[in-house]
């Protein structure tokens, strides 16, 4: 453990140190945001920190290849290197997306290449926990890995909208990912997982980030940050199902074998949900699915009343609810894990719609007592009438 937690202060160090150089580079090319209608920061702000994250990602995969108890990862496979490099693409579209706002086409397009690389290279689901494992033949293989990748990819960037924001959840669900991963890889004769080592490189480089793009922000993710985070997580994801023997798998250890496909999904929970919901109300509107708005979830966050830090700070509050209740299920009985889960709920939920009622509450109480002078003054004037009539 101690080595993975070196790997990952050495990610989140160096991509701690060359943001501030990203930002200034970015600022004299030009890829600056402009404060646009739907957006909650009210100056331009330059773009492109998905670059210093994908430096602090590069340096310390390259360490890891040297270090001893690791090393043998990359020896035995070319996985790191195709992930590294689908890294480097992924993050180059989104550099190209934040100077010139590229057509949503085009850069879907260029998602799926870069998937469809990756997978080749050997970044693939290899099978399915369907009643049993079911082995995937290679095209299908292929189809749901390039699938989950862009799912991912796109589902970070919808949620990319707060300062901190989509850089806290994936750090979050990277953490509880992790753990997983670990537990997994101490029942292998070696300790070492590629999917690990991925996931603490990942949470290293959010964190170091994070330092920068706190609220108010120096520096945004931009596309290139936030489809990085997506690609990243999903490929330590997919990494994982490679380590599953369909033949060794016994129906004892069940939720386990479904872990590994739900467990990516549950991570990116919140993503996934704005992602899902932005595009069913913008086709129920007659709307392209990537046309613009102010309706995602931290802009409701922020409409009830919220701070741009509390709002941020609630909806990691309720990512580290839903990842680390999924993985808990494999250390507590299931009672246990869901009276947790309920009253954790229920705290969050008073937290999220707090201002909302703070505010509210005095309102209804001003409505109510206009609405009961208002009966009063009607009373007081059918009194007079019946007086004036007698």
């Amino acid at each position: 453990m101690r080595v993975y937690l070196f790997i990952a202060a050495i990610a989140g160090g160096v991509t701690w140190l060359v943001t501030p150089l990203v930002r200034h580079l970015a600022i004299r090319i030009g890829a600056v945001g402009q404060v646009r209608a739907r957006d909650v920061h009210t100056v331009p702000t330059p773009r492109m920190g998905g670059v210093g994250m994908l430096i602090g990602f590069a340096v310390a995969t390259a360490y890891a290849s040297t270090f001893p108890f690791i090393n043998g990862l990359f020896a035995s496979s070319n996985q790191a290197w195709f992930i590294l490099c689908g890294a480097f693409l992924i993050c180059m579209l989104g550099v190209t997306d934040d100077l010139w706002d590229l057509d949503w086409m085009l850069k879907l397009a260029g998602q799926l290449l870069i998937s469809v690389f990756v997978s080749w290279g050997g970044i693939q689901i290899i099978s399915l926990p369907l009643g049993s494992l079911v082995t995937a033949s290679p095209s299908l293989s292929m189809a749901i890995t390039a699938f989950l990748l862009v799912a991912s990819i796109n589902a970070v960037n919808f949620v990319d909208g707060l300062d901190g924001l989509a850089a806290g959840i994936v750090a979050i669900g990277g953490i509880a990912f992790a753990i997983y991963s670990y537990i997994l890889a101490r029942t292998s004769p070696s300790y070492a997982s590629m999917a690990t080592l991925i996931d603490v490189m990942l949470v290293g480089v959010c964190v170091g980030f994070l330092l920068h793009n706190w609220h108010p922000a120096k520096l945004f993710m931009g596309d290139s940050g936030s489809m990085l985070l997506g690609y990243l997580i999903t490929c330590a994801s997919i990494v994982m199902t490679g380590r599953l023997d369909p033949v060794s798998v016994h129906a004892s250890i069940y939720l386990p074998v479904f872990m590994p496909i739900l467990l990516p999904l549950l991570v990116l929970f919140l993503p996934v949900l704005d992602m899902i919901l932005a595009i069913v109300r913008r086709l129920s509107h007659g709307q392209s699915p990537t046309h613009p708005d102010r309706m995602h979830l931290h802009h409701r966050m922020i409409r009830i009343g919220h701070s741009v830090r509390s709002a941020v700070l609630i909806l990691w509050g309720w990512a580290a609810l839903i990842s680390f209740g999924s993985i808990m299920i494999l250390f507590f009985k299931a009672q246990y894990v869901a009276i947790g889960f309920a009253i954790s709920t229920v705290i969050l939920t008073i937290a999220t719609l707090y201002p909302y009622y703070r505010r509210r509450i005095p309102e209804i109480r001003e409505e109510n007592a206009a609405l009961a002078a208002a009966r009063h003054r009607e009373q007081s004037a059918d009194d007079e009438n019946r007086r004036h009539k007698d």
